[in-house]
């Protein structure tokens, strides 16, 4: 029987908020605060007045972006010619990076345009600027939101000081299919620490803004990008509403809350509806039921290419669907500035929506004290003092070994004997320094780059041989290092094979249908296991891959995905013990494509698959199973649970302590990500089989217990429905302990909906 709804809250409307039409001349946008500061009735009095001077033109040119790079490295596109400049048509700029070129582009703007408005800079900040660190999806593996907020901290730092304003970043898509390139750039399947993880990209971005050493974040891409069909990027998106306001929506209310002051449209259509087009998603929810107040921009051409989703016929209109649905500022394809006006005065777009759009952006550059000098994110001096400084070195060499998974360590291989005196290195990427940055490498250079060969020197010196082959190529059929190969791993003491994909196997327009090693890898390392000596398989990779042949292969198997520019360090402080891996997975790595998505959180079926008879929820060729689980990862010590200690029903506040003694019983210092699921037994709608709800990282001296304790509330029980309303259900919940999402312990509570008022 379906139990009584107690709690309703957040409903999200559907009901269509109308433009109401206002007169040319500008008035002031209503804030959304209840009072004005004094800097704030500061920013007003200037923006109004600023305004009041603009004409229709100059405003809609500050709602359009376009391409800088062109213009410095050859001849003038047709995009971004003097004209624009001339006639203040240019409100921002993306792709180009240097205080020297971003000068120049901002002196030409304010010598040619009449009211001489600052120019906004964006970049592609994914995972760092100069200094390059793990990618995202790598990084979300160290579970350490600390770490993640100081790495968003540093590009910005170094971001800023080579004069970029804008970040488009954290990219918060909640990713279950690795099919799908740009798994990369998120943090993995599950929403909850995916929340948590926007909210500390977020604020370390923006750590000082108003200051010229942060940037503006940017939450992409509004909405589901991650849920395309069959894992193609750009591809459709269907979803029930109830696991779009659950799984796919909350990451981004988790940045409003963050404080985050851009949001970036999708470019996938959502229940038919293209993201960049729907005024449900940008207005309704985004706008009147969050509160956000900063500015919407659309991903690259994602206003023309509403043409190609069949929902607008030409130019003006894909323009007017986009504007009129939300979408602030046009990146790249120039149709604001060469159709919004004409709208304006035949009545098809509300000027009061226009002053509004132009309102936010110019507040966004007054914020940054653009006005007051828009040369000051352009210190040559600081760009040299602050980008790949030692202390952001430091940090990107730590981040790196905080990122890597210890996947398999069979009689505890690793770590290796700083002793050891023959080493073969094999593989593609093993002496590499271009792909190991992964992708999105903003301005990395591949000459700043610690290759895993110089690593490995760095770390043990002369004191060591290390024969390195390449062995094969990624792609290419030859098999013709494969002897050399051979004879370096018999010749060695432990062979290490640094294998995987190319950085731009993964990213955008980079979707896999086949998630195994490409091209002969699998063969190398048959070739290496027949020399009958230790292999240690290193992966690099922008997505959980089909290991389950490699799992039977190597004696120890790490995931470092992309590392970025301390590769090489941060791979020889894991293998040679100077750092104890930690990091556990964000993502499931399947057995084979044919589960895919087989991501923990799954819901339950009237036929489950672990039933002990052929007609349940199954494939009859493989288990269900994942070959490495959600929240999975090995240390080189081993910790023991005590039994996790609850009560038996959830207190008059609708609070549950629950804790658990976690035990170092190896001989090294290590740190355990200790994890809480929940499951709701009987609701009214099908349920996860289990949720993750809680997480500590915590460090623990070798033979030392520490008392791990979680808060849950009975409002964490509750979930979305398909009207969109979050509600919480009185009943009994299964409590959940352990070191990952299948090595769990439970005990059953009871919440009875009741709670003190």
């Amino acid at each position: 029987m379906k139990r009584s709804i107690i709690l309703v809250v957040c409903a999200m409307s559907w009901l269509f908020v109308a433009n109401t039409h206002a007169a040319i001349s500008y008035q002031p946008h209503k804030r959304v605060h209840n009072k004005i500061d004094a800097s704030e009735d500061k920013e007003t009095v200037f923006v109004t007045s600023l305004m009041q001077k603009m004409t229709l033109a100059e405003k809609i040119g500050q709602l359009s972006q376009y391409v800088g790079g062109e213009l410095l490295t050859g001849p003038q596109s047709d995009a971004l010619s003097d004209s624009l400049f001339v006639h203040g048509m240019v409100g921002s700029i993306l792709n180009v990076g240097g205080v020297e070129k971003l000068r120049k582009l901002q002196e030409k703007n304010m010598q040619l345009s009449r009211l001489k408005i600052p120019i906004l800079f964006a970049f592609d900040v994914i995972h760092g600027y100069k200094t390059i660190f793990p990618t995202p999806l790598a990084e979300s593996c160290s579970w350490d939101l600390n770490l993640m907020y100081e790495t968003a901290k540093a590009a910005a730092v170094e971001a800023s000081a080579s004069g970029i304003h804008w970040t488009f970043a954290p990219m918060v898509d909640i990713a279950r299919d690795p099919r799908w390139g740009r798994i990369v750039e998120g943090a993995g399947e599950d929403t909850y620490l995916a929340c948590k993880i926007a909210d500390a990209r977020v604020r370390g971005f923006q750590w000082n803004l108003g200051a010229p050493n942060s940037v503006y974040a940017c939450a992409k891409h509004f909405v589901a990008y991650g849920a395309p069909q069959a894992g193609r990027d750009y591809a459709p998106v269907d979803l029930s509403l109830s696991t779009l306001a659950e799984v796919y929506l909350p990451p981004f209310k988790a940045c409003v809350d963050a404080g985050v002051k851009t949001f970036m449209s999708a470019f996938n259509s959502v229940n038919g509806v293209p993201a960049t087009g729907n005024r449900w998603l940008m207005t309704d929810v985004l706008r009147n039921k969050w509160q956000f107040n900063g500015f919407v921009v659309s991903d690259w051409n994602a206003v023309q290419e509403l043409k190609a989703h069949g929902v607008a016929e030409t130019d003006k209109d894909a323009a007017l669907l986009a504007f009129n649905a939300g979408v602030d500022m046009n990146m790249t394809d120039g149709l604001y500035n060469r159709c919004l006006e004409e709208a304006v005065h035949r009545g098809q777009v509300d000027m009061q929506a226009i002053d509004a759009a132009v309102e936010r952006i110019l507040r966004a550059k007054y914020a940054l004290g653009l006005f007051d000098n828009p040369y000051r994110f352009l210190d040559a001096k600081r760009e040299c003092r602050e980008v790949r400084s030692a202390n952001i070195t430091a940090l990107a060499r730590k981040a790196a070994s905080s990122s890597m998974v210890l996947l398999k360590n069979d009689h505890n291989m690793l770590p290796l004997s700083k002793q050891t005196k023959r080493i073969a290195l094999i593989g593609p990427l093993a002496n590499n320094r271009s792909e190991v940055m992964g992708s999105w490498k903003a301005r990395g250079d591949e000459k700043d780059v610690v290759t895993v060969l110089e690593g490995i020197k760095n770390k043990l010196g002369n004191n060591v041989t290390v024969t390195y082959v390449q062995g094969c190529d990624f792609l290419k059929p030859s098999t013709q290092e494969f002897s050399a190969a051979f004879e370096a791993a018999q010749q060695s003491d432990v062979v290490i094979a640094v294998v995987g994909e190319k950085a731009l196997m993964s990213g955008e327009s980079r979707s896999r249908a086949i998630l195994r090693l490409p091209g002969q890898q699998e063969a190398l390392l048959d070739t290496l296991k027949k020399a009958g000596k230790p292999l240690v398989v290193v992966l690099m990779n922008g997505r959980p891959l089909c290991l389950e042949k490699i799992d039977k292969q190597a004696d120890a198997l790490l995931e470092a995905w992309f590392p970025g520019t301390q590769c090489g360090n941060a791979v020889a402080d894991i293998l040679f013990g100077d750092v104890t891996p930690s990091a556990k997975l964000t993502a499931s790595f399947p057995l084979t494509e044919g589960q895919i998505p087989n991501y923990y959180n799954y819901k339950r079926s009237g036929r489950p698959g672990d039933m002990p008879y052929s007609s349940t929820a199954r494939h009859i060729d493989v288990p269900n199973k994942n070959l490495y689980p959600f929240g999975y990862g090995l240390s080189y010590t081993s910790f023991a649970y005590g039994k996790m200690q609850c009560a038996s029903q959830f207190d008059a506040d609708g609070v549950l302590q629950v804790a658990v003694d976690v035990t170092n019983k190896g001989n090294v210092d290590g740190e355990e990500i200790v994890q809480l699921y929940v499951a709701d037994k009987v609701a009214s709608m099908v349920r996860p089989v289990k949720e993750l709800k809680g997480f500590k990282k915590v460090f623990i001296p070798k033979g030392d217990t520490k008392h791990v304790e979680f808060t849950l509330h009975a409002r964490d029980l509750g979930f979305w429905d398909n009207n969109m309303q979050y509600i919480v259900e009185p009943g009994t919940f299964t409590i959940m302990v352990g070191a990952n999402s299948e090595d769990l312990q439970q005990q059953d509570v009871v919440w009875d909906g009741k709670e003190k008022q």
